[in-house]
């Protein structure tokens, strides 16, 4: 296999599985039931996939002002690789229920470790079933893999003081949340409804039509309107909690435009300190 990077289809996944250089990793997952995406998985998954919880194994929720889903330690993040049995130069790829949301936030950890092929299964679980593909109630055993930590690139994370430097310095801040959360009209889970002032409003889902990526020149096309000619290495993502963030951020790759870093504390994070200014309307 040549190598997926940003998106793979159902179809010529399925044809791989099988191969030993291929890990299979469910993220599916609801925040309001956190149980639930692995109790699905345990019921059915894709043959061989192993299950990543957000919050046990994505985030690292002992961290404190870092937002609902904090990044996670490199050392630990690269241990549980090792239990999954993903070492450096496999294929991975990551599904969900099926807009990508939760599986980007993987693909996103494993590209800022220079982990090169993973991708996203477009469409996620519920495509793969209504393509009748083969799934699997059987629990993987998988064979332990050495992962050597390694630490996650600095440059592509961005912390709340850099986001306002970047901002102060005409860069692009890309917040992925719905347009009524991003303009402060509601707010079901944070405590403080609103946007941080200078940010773009890129809801996740508009990267999206019936449940798939958009066509990468689409994107192209959407994201240069929306950037005003500003290249990929200016532009920061962030959303609630630092995970449909990573779902622009594939978008963004998928269309060509490549270096844009994440602020894994997002909104959450920075509400956390109330000096923080705070601004609603579009």
């Amino acid at each position: 296999m040549a190598g997926w990077t940003t998106l793979v289809q159902p179809e010529p996944l399925a044809l791989a599985l099988g191969r030993a250089d291929l890990a299979l990793v469910d993220c599916r997952f609801a925040l309001a039931d956190p149980a639930a995406g692995e109790q699905a998985w345990r019921v059915a998954h894709l043959p061989g996939a192993v299950y990543a919880h957000l919050e046990r194994d994505l985030s690292d929720m002992r961290r404190r002002g870092e937002g609902r889903h904090p990044w996670p330690q490199a050392e630990a993040f690269t241990a549980r690789l090792g239990q999954w049995g993903i070492a450096p130069g496999m294929q991975v790829v990551a599904y969900d229920d099926g807009d990508g949301a939760f599986a980007a936030r993987l693909w996103f950890l494993l590209r800022t470790l220079g982990h090169e092929k993973v991708a996203v299964l477009d469409g996620g679980w519920s495509r793969w079933v209504a393509l009748g593909l083969p799934v699997s109630s059987s629990a993987p055993a998988p064979v332990p893999a050495t992962y050597p930590a390694r630490a996650f690139d600095a440059a592509r994370l961005c912390d709340a003081d850099q986001v306002a430097a970047h901002l102060a310095a005409g860069g692009v801040v890309l917040d992925a949340r719905a347009p009524a959360r991003f303009r402060g009209e509601e707010e079901p889970i944070d405590r403080i409804a609103g946007h941080v002032p200078g940010a773009r409003n890129r809801p996740y889902a508009d990267n999206l039509a019936q449940g798939r990526f958009k066509p990468p020149a689409q994107l192209a096309d959407e994201f240069r309107a929306l950037l005003g000619g500003q290249p990929g290495e200016r532009v920061v993502a962030m959303c609630g909690s630092g995970v449909t963030a990573c779902h622009n951020l594939l978008a963004l790759e998928r269309a060509g435009i490549r270096g844009a870093r994440l602020y894994p504390g997002s909104w959450s994070g920075w509400i956390s300190d109330p000096a923080r200014p705070v601004a609603t309307g579009p």
